[in-house]
């Protein structure tokens, strides 16, 4: 027994030796100074955006249509145009995503090379660039028939395709988090394995499901490169009415107005940056509600 404590006590006083070491101390002080100085130029990005599109912060530019004169412009199509794209995305992404985590944790035979292959190629497009979606876009559009790709449901296409993957991720993450005694109980009590996935599995899960979708949609919202790739428009002076309507985004109007030569229109673009980053916050913040409020501790 003596041997032993003494062993015990020479491994923990060499682990505490090891762990504050010089060079894993210098390495915590990099870590931290590093993080130090992304969150300073964070908050001066973002005191500067705010300082530049203060005068603009107004009603104006949630009901004006983009002008010549900045002064007169507003962001009114681009608000519009990214609600549109935003929940057709949704509608689009959401289900789908959904089925697929569902069959794939629930159902599907994970030893069959085939899930195993589907696995692979849903971590993967996880991380490619948002850029290739939008080719992916063009390239389905152009499979069927459509010449004219500058549509809300061509956008939601290519942001359906590139939160997809999140999506699905997140809800088997969420779908694993439910304990494997509640499956056990429902199918001992007669229940089939559908019913029982129908029922209480995926009831359960949903906050974890909730989370992760608003966040990929926060994602999807501020993207600009495939929607640029499908040829949205940077300047329209009309309202989005329809799937088969012109459209711009927020993202989208912001770039043509800070391409413009005139002071005015790149203190719209850092009201509008203003504008997108309330959004998106709010966005943030209700997944972080519904996380908090609606999670089951098992």
């Amino acid at each position: 027994m003596t041997a032993l404590s003494a062993t015990t006590t020479r491994l923990a006083t060499g682990r505490r030796t090891k762990d504050h070491s010089t060079a894993s101390l210098v390495f915590l002080g990099l870590l931290w100074l590093s993080l130090l100085i992304a969150f300073v130029t964070l908050i001066a990005l973002v005191v500067t955006t705010i300082d530049a599109g203060a005068p603009r912060l107004d009603a104006r530019l949630l009901t004006e249509y983009p002008s010549s004169r900045p002064e007169e412009a507003g962001a009114r199509p681009a608000v519009l145009g990214s609600l549109w794209v935003i929940v057709t995305t949704a509608v689009l992404a959401i289900p789908l995503g959904i089925a697929a985590a569902l069959h794939l944790e629930e159902f599907a035979d994970r030893r069959h090379w085939i899930n195993r292959f589907v696995e692979l190629n849903i971590q993967n497009l996880s991380a490619i660039p948002s850029i290739i979606y939008g080719m992916l876009a063009i390239g389905a559009l152009t499979l069927i028939g459509v010449r004219n790709k500058n549509i809300v449901i061509g956008g939601a296409l290519a942001l359906a395709l590139l939160i997809l993957p999140v999506v699905i991720i997140a809800t088997r993450e969420a779908l694993r988090a439910v304990p494997a005694e509640m499956r056990e109980a429902s199918l001992a009590l007669g229940a089939t394995p559908l019913q029982t996935a129908w029922r209480i599995t995926l009831p359960s899960s949903i906050p974890g499901i909730a989370t992760g979708t608003i966040l990929a949609l926060s994602r999807a919202l501020g993207e600009a490169a495939p929607l640029l790739l499908l040829g949205a428009l940077v300047f329209i002076s009309f309202d989005p009415n329809g799937l088969l309507s012109g459209f711009t985004t927020m993202p989208i109007q912001i770039y043509g107005w800070t391409n413009s030569p005139q002071a005015g229109f790149r203190e719209l673009a850092a009201a509008a940056s203003v504008l997108l980053m309330v959004i998106l916050l709010a966005m943030n913040a209700l997944a972080i509600v519904i996380r908090n409020r609606y999670q089951r501790r098992w």
